[in-house]
């Protein structure tokens, strides 16, 4: 759906250009060394797909 690609202040998600199982481009985290670990993306993401490692 995207949302942490709208919604994330460091911009770490970019849009897949693969399809999943269920047809939808998955958003990837491309910028992770960018991650503030804030969650925001954890917060937003509706079908809560998200985990942000606090150790990594």
């Amino acid at each position: 759906c995207n949302i942490c690609i709208e919604f994330c202040p460091e911009k770490v998600y970019e849009e897949s250009d693969t399809l999943n199982k269920r047809g939808v481009y998955v958003p990837v985290p491309e910028n992770e060394d960018k991650c503030k670990k804030c969650k925001i993306c954890t917060l937003f993401c509706p079908d809560q797909a998200i985990a942000v490692d606090e150790n990594g």
